[in-house]
C-alpha cells in the first residue's frame, strides 16, 4: 500500500482550503469588529460553526492561527538577503516597502493585541523585523547616513513605534498608502533628507522581500 505521508490529496487539500477561507473571513471580520463572534466568522466564511471548530478549538486557536500566519508572511518577507554591499538608505526603503504590506493585512491585530495576545507572543513575531531594523539603522550610524543622538536599539523601537502607528491611522481610515509614502516618512524618521527619502523611494518600485 503506498503511503499517502506528505502527499497533497484532494482531501487535504480541501482542508487546507476551508482554513485559509476561514482566516481570511476571520482577517475581514476582526479587523470590521474585534469582538466578532465565532458565529460572525463562520457565516462570513461560508461555513457552519462546527467546521469553524473542526479546524480552531476556539477564539484563541483562531487568533493564534491568525498571528502565525502573519509571522510567516514577516519571514518571507525578510527572507531574500537582497543586493551585496547596498547602502543604509537604500535597505531601510527596503525593509519598510516589503514589510508594509505584510503589516496593511494583518493590520486587525493591532486591535486584538491587548487582549488576545501578550506581550511575550508580541515579541516573538516581531523579533526578525526588530533585529533587520536594529542592524539596518546601525549601519546607517555608522555610514553617517542616519542621525546617531539616538543609539541603534532604541531608534529601531521607535522606528517600529511609528510604522504600527500609521498601521493604527489605516485601520481608524485616516492613512491610506501602498508603502511608498510610509517608507520616505521612515527614512525621514532616522535623518534623511525629506527630498533624498522621497527620490530613493520612488527609485525602487516595490520590491517583495527585503533583508539586512
Amino acid at each position: 500500500m503506498t503511503s499517502t505521508h506528505g502527499v497533497d490529496t484532494p482531501g487535504r487539500s480541501r482542508t487546507l482550503l476551508t482554513r485559509s477561507r476561514i482566516l481570511e473571513a476571520a482577517k475581514r471580520e476582526l479587523g470590521r469588529d474585534p469582538d466578532s463572534s465565532l458565529g460572525d466568522i463562520a457565516e462570513a466564511a461560508g461555513v457552519v460553526r462546527r467546521t469553524v471548530y473542526g479546524h480552531f478549538n476556539g477564539r484563541a486557536a483562531l487568533v493564534d492561527g491568525l498571528v502565525e500566519d502573519a509571522a510567516q508572511a514577516l519571514r518571507q518577507a525578510l527572507a531574500d538577503p537582497g543586493a551585496p554591499g547596498v547602502d543604509a538608505v537604500t535597505a531601510l526603503a527596503r525593509f519598510v516597502l516589503a514589510l508594509w504590506p505584510v503589516g496593511d493585512r494583518y493590520r486587525m491585530l493591532l486591535r486584538l493585541a491587548p487582549h488576545d495576545l501578550g506581550a511575550g507572543r508580541v515579541a516573538e513575531v516581531l523579533a526578525p523585523a526588530r533585529e533587520t531594523a536594529a542592524a539596518i539603522i546601525a549601519r546607517g550610524q555608522r555610514q553617517g547616513v542616519f542621525q546617531t543622538s539616538v543609539p541603534a536599539d532604541p531608534l529601531s523601537r521607535a522606528l517600529e513605534g511609528h510604522l504600527l502607528g500609521l498601521l493604527e491611522c489605516v485601520n481608524a481610515g485616516t492613512w491610506s498608502d501602498d508603502g511608498t509614502r510610509t517608507a520616505a516618512a521612515a527614512l525621514i524618521a532616522v535623518g534623511v533628507d525629506g527630498d533624498l527619502a522621497v527620490t530613493r523611494v520612488r527609485s525602487l518600485g516595490r520590491p517583495e522581500r527585503v533583508g539586512a
